[in-house]
C-alpha cells in the first residue's frame, strides 16, 4: 500500500491538518521560550533502534499512536529529508558519537557481539583483512569496537563539566569500549548486544541466560522500555541544577518483537492486513513515546524546558521486507538496503530559542551533523586536525540554508541475494546516485520527484550519473574507504 506523508501530498489532507493543530494546541504542556541568562544547555539525544520513517503520526502513519513525539515536532523542527548514516545500526550509531563517515572509522557493518564473533572479526581488535563468504568479491572485515583515539559527544561534553549520562542500546564495543570507556560517567544497559534478549525483566532468553550484564534485574515482568524512561527521568532529576548530556538509545523498536498484552491489544482491532497493522510492533512504538512523554514531564516539573535541546532521531530504516513489522511506504524497502526505506529515518530537534514551533525543513541531514551541533551547543572548539564530516545544524534550525553539499553512504559488505550489495551512495540536492559492486551496476533517482525511487535515469542522464560516480569516488578515496575487491586481487 502506498502511503503518501502529509507534507509531501499536496493536497494536504484536512484531517491530518486539523489533527496537528489541536497537537500544536496541547503544546502548553511543553512550550518553550528563549532563555533569560546565559546558563548551559541541557542535552538530550533520543536514538530509537530501527524506527521507520513513517513510524510516528507526524511523520504520516495513521496506525502507529505517537502523541508524545508529535507534540516535541509541534514545538520544534521536523527534518523531511533525515537520514542515518547508514542502513545498519553500528555505523550510524558510531557517525552519531563522533561527527565521522563510518568508513572513515571502519565500522561500515553492524558489530557482531563477542557470542557471536566467528570468522568474521576479532573480538576487540581492529583487523585490516578481507573476509571471503563465497561470493564474487572479498568484502573488508568489520571493526568490532569504536577507538578510544575518536573524541566522542560525551568526552566533548565531560570537557565542559557535563554529567553523561548512556541508557539502553550501545552496540559500539564490548569491554574496554563500553559507554563509561567513551566519556560517559554512567551506563545502564549498554553492551555489545545488538538486540536485547527480551524486553522483559530479567532480561533473558534461552540463548542468553545472563540477560543484559550493565542492566541488573530489578522487578519480575518489568518492559525494558519503561525500565529506560524511569532510569532516563531519575538521572534528570539528580542532575537537575548542573548541565547535562544523556543519551537515551532504545533498545526498542528492535527485534523481538514483544510489548505489553494490555498494549497491544488496543490495535488488534485497528488490523487492516495492509501496511502498517503489527499490533505488538505498534505497542512497541506506544512505549517509546511514552518515555518520551515523561522525559518532557519532567523537564517541564524542573523548569528544565527552555534550558533542554531535545534531538530525537533512528539509526537506520525500518525492518520492512516480506513479513517484517512495518511498512516504510512511500519509501523503497527498508532496513539494510540502499534505498531510502533503509536509509531515511525521523529527526526532531527542539532548541529553545532556535527552532520555530512546528517548522519543517526539507533540507537533508545526516547522523554526522549530531556531533558538530552539539559542539555548537557546548561552545566547544574542536582540534584542527579531527577531520569532521558532519556539520553544525544550527542554521538549518533557523531556518536558513545549509548550503549544496553532498550526503555518502558506503557499504562494502554482503546482506541480501538479490544483486543489491555491496554499494556506496551520494545524494547530491534532489540526485541520488546508487553504486552496487556486484554485478557492478549503477542507478539514478531524482528523489523530488520520485521518493519510491521507482524510475531509474541513468539511460536518460548518463553525464549526470557519470559525474556523480567521479565524486563518489574521490570522496571515498579521501577518506580512506575500504571497497570490495576481486579475489584475485592481493
Amino acid at each position: 500500500m502506498d502511503r503518501v506523508p502529509y507534507f509531501y501530498d499536496k493536497r494536504v489532507r484536512m484531517t491530518k491538518h486539523l489533527w496537528f493543530c489541536f497537537i500544536l494546541a496541547c503544546a502548553p504542556l511543553c512550550t518553550v521560550t528563549a532563555r533569560a541568562d546565559d546558563k548551559p544547555w541541557n542535552i538530550i539525544v533520543i536514538l530509537v533502534d530501527d524506527l521507520g520513517w513513517m513510524d510516528l503520526t507526524c511523520q504520516g502513519s495513521e496506525f502507529y499512536r505517537t502523541p508524545h513525539i508529535d507534540r516535541l515536532a509541534a514545538t520544534g523542527m521536523r527534518f523531511t529529508d533525515g537520514y542515518a548514516a547508514c542502513a545498519v545500526c553500528s555505523p550510524t550509531r558510531a557517525a552519531m558519537m563522533t561527527g565521522r563517515y563510518p568508513a572513515r572509522l571502519g565500522i561500515t557493518d553492524w558489530i557482531r557481539a563477542e557470542f557471536q564473533l566467528r570468522n568474521r572479526q576479532g573480538p576487540s581488535s581492529h583487523v585490516e583483512g578481507y573476509h571471503d563468504g563465497g561470493r564474487a568479491l572479498l568484502t573488508p572485515v568489520n571493526q568490532s569496537f569504536l577507538p578510544h583515539k575518536e573524541l566522542t559527544i560525551a568526552e566533548l561534553a565531560r570537557q565542559h563539566q557535563y554529567k553523561t549520562c548512556f541508557i539502553g542500546k550501545w552496540h559500539l564495543g564490548g569491554k574496554g569500549y563500553l559507554p563509561t570507556d567513551q566519556g560517559f560517567d554512567f551506563n545502564h544497559g549498554g553492551w555489545d548486544y545488538g538486540q536485547t534478549p527480551s524486553y522483559f525483566d530479567p532480561y533473558t532468553n534461552k540463548r542468553l541466560q545472563v540477560g543484559i550484564p550493565t542492566l541488573k534485574p530489578r522487578q519480575q515482568g518489568e518492559y525494558l522500555t519503561d525500565r529506560e524512561a524511569d532510569i532516563a527521568v531519575q538521572f534528570i532529576a539528580d542532575h537537575k541544577d548542573q548541565p547535562f548530556l544523556l543519551y537515551l538509545s532504545h533498545y526498542a523498536v528492535h527485534t523481538p518483537i514483544q510489548a505489553k498484552q494490555d498494549v497491544t491489544a488496543k490495535y488488534q482491532a485497528d488490523k487492516d492486513g495492509q501496511g502498517q497493522d503489527n499490533a505488538a510492533y505498534a505497542a512497541m512504538v506506544e512505549s517509546v513515546d511514552d518515555a518520551m512523554g515523561r522525559i518532557e514531564s519532567t523537564l517541564a516539573k524542573h523548569d528544565l524546558t527552555d534550558n533542554t535541546v531535545v534531538i530525537f532521531t533512528g539509526d537506520n530504516g525500518g525492518l520492512d521486507n516480506n513479513n517484517n513489522p512495518t511498512d516504510n511506504a512511500p519509501l523503497r524497502i527498508g532496513k539494510g538496503y540502499a534505498f531510502e526505506g533503509g536509509i531515511r529515518v525521523p529527526w526532531i530537534i527542539r532548541w529553545p530559542g532556535v527552532t520555530q514551533p512546528a517548522s519543517v525543513s526539507t533540507q537533508p541531514i545526516c547522523s554526522i551533523d549530531l556531533f558538530p551541533t552539539v559542539a555548537q551547543l557546548l561552545g566547544a572548539k574542536l582540534p584542527n586536525d579531527l577531520a569532521i564530516d558532519g556539520i553544525d545544524l544550527r542554521p538549518a534550525l533557523e531556518g536558513k540554508p545549509l548550503g549544496n553539499r553532498s550526503l555518502f553512504w558506503h557499504f562494502p559488505h554482503y546482506r541480501h541475494r538479490r544483486g543489491r550489495d555491496p554499494y556506496s551512495i551520494i545524494r547530491q540536492g534532489k540526485f541520488k546516485l546508487i553504486k552496487f559492486y556486484d554485478p557492478p551496476k549503477l542507478e539514478l533517482y531524482n528523489l523530488e520527484d520520485d521518493l519510491s525511487e521507482k524510475t531509474d535515469l541513468l539511460a536518460k542522464m548518463p553525464a549526470k550519473a557519470k559525474a556523480l560516480e567521479l565524486q563518489l569516488a574521490t570522496h571515498l578515496s579521501d577518506i580512506k574507504a575500504r571497497l570490495p575487491i576481486p579475489k584475485d586481487k592481493p
